[in-house]
């Protein structure tokens, strides 16, 4: 079948590190434009991809006019993500863009509307559902074979230092935790768990000495239909480092299922199945050909073939940024926020 013909913008160290190590790999994808606003990202692009001169462009709408793509891969940083999208989308393209897809609910529905206009598929990377682990869970909660779900407890710890080029670009960001990382548990909260999210009550700071602008740290407590989630995530902790999904605990009437992992690969993943008074087992969890971003872009290029919605699409991934705005007010204000899901109305 001939390769989707997909024009990437956002040449940063993030982008870069799809152009080296992701794209390469997915035969059913032709990059043929590089795109960056930034003469030095795209000078340094040169010098380690060395592409074919016609293939880089300042512009998108240049890109787009002089190679014609079929699809844009959007990995920009956050400001980039909504005008690129909308001109892509604008352009007749279809679009897989870098989480969050728009930095609030009223801009990413106008993305998400255009996008319905023109019969494209808008889809929000994702990544961390595509990985074997949060799969089997999501399929034990729902086969219910200990009981109902009742808890949920997630850790995150990492200690991000300032290197010796200085602070990083997660460093610098106003939300670099809520908006930037936790982002990842809530959106995989939505889909293990099946439902949304109604209430949260967050608090977030960020201690003095941190290198970090905004809160690098949090305690959570949020309420889905049935169940409620206890959600503590640190860029700054002293303590044992957990995997890039957390640690996961889930409680449920005949026992708790425990999620982990032995370093930062999460095709590693470990989950455990503890049956109240029972023996602990591994439970099984079925291999994927692709994981992570590989598993990402095989889901878009796959939608864009068959027509069909992905599960990151741009509409439902409305919810995730509903789940962070939310998050984000309720650190604001230091009170409980309520949490209204795409399509419902907001109060008046």
């Amino acid at each position: 079948m001939t390769p989707l013909r997909i024009a990437q913008v956002g040449l940063g160290a993030h982008g870069r590190n799809w152009a080296k190590r992701v794209l390469p790999d997915i035969g059913e994808v032709e990059l043929v434009a590089y795109v960056d606003s930034d003469p030095r990202s795209l000078d340094i692009l040169r010098e380690e991809l060395k592409p074919r001169p016609e293939m880089v462009f300042e512009s998108l709408k240049e890109a787009i006019a002089a190679t014609h793509p079929q699809a844009v891969l959007n990995t920009t940083a956050l400001p980039g993500h909504v005008p690129a999208t909308r001109t892509a989308l604008e352009a007749g393209l279809h679009v897989l863009v870098e989480k969050p897809f728009a930095p609030s609910i009223g801009a990413a529905q106008e993305l998400v509307d255009i996008a319905a206009r023109g019969a494209l598929v808008l889809m929000v990377s994702q990544n961390y559902r595509h990985f074997p682990a949060p799969r089997a869970i999501a399929s034990l909660v729902r086969d219910a074979s200990l009981g109902k779900l009742h808890q949920v407890s997630i850790d995150f710890r990492r200690y991000s230092t300032i290197g010796p080029n200085g602070r990083g670009r997660h460093h610098l960001e106003d939300q670099p935790l809520l908006v930037d990382m936790s982002i990842h548990h809530f959106d995989l909260l939505r889909m293990i768990l099946g439902s949304e999210p109604e209430r949260i009550y967050c608090e977030a700071w960020n201690p003095k000495w941190t290198g970090f602008n905004g809160p690098s740290t949090t305690v959570a407590s949020i309420a889905f239909p049935g169940v409620v989630v206890s959600y503590r995530g640190s860029w700054i902790s002293a303590g044992p480092v957990t995997p890039w999904g957390g640690q996961w605990s889930l409680e449920f009437e005949h026992g708790e299922i425990f999620w982990t992992n032995r370093d930062d690969d999460m095709t590693h993943d470990k989950v455990v199945i503890r049956p109240r008074g029972g023996k602990p087992r591994s439970a099984n969890l079925r291999p994927m050909a692709r994981t992570g971003p590989w598993g990402t872009i095989t889901e878009f290029v796959d939608a864009v073939r068959s027509g069909r919605e992905p599960a990151t699409s741009g509409r439902h991934n409305l919810g995730t940024i509903a789940f962070v705005a939310a998050a984000v007010e309720s650190a604001t204000v230091h009170e409980p926020v309520s949490i209204y899901r795409a399509g419902e109305a907001l109060p008046i």
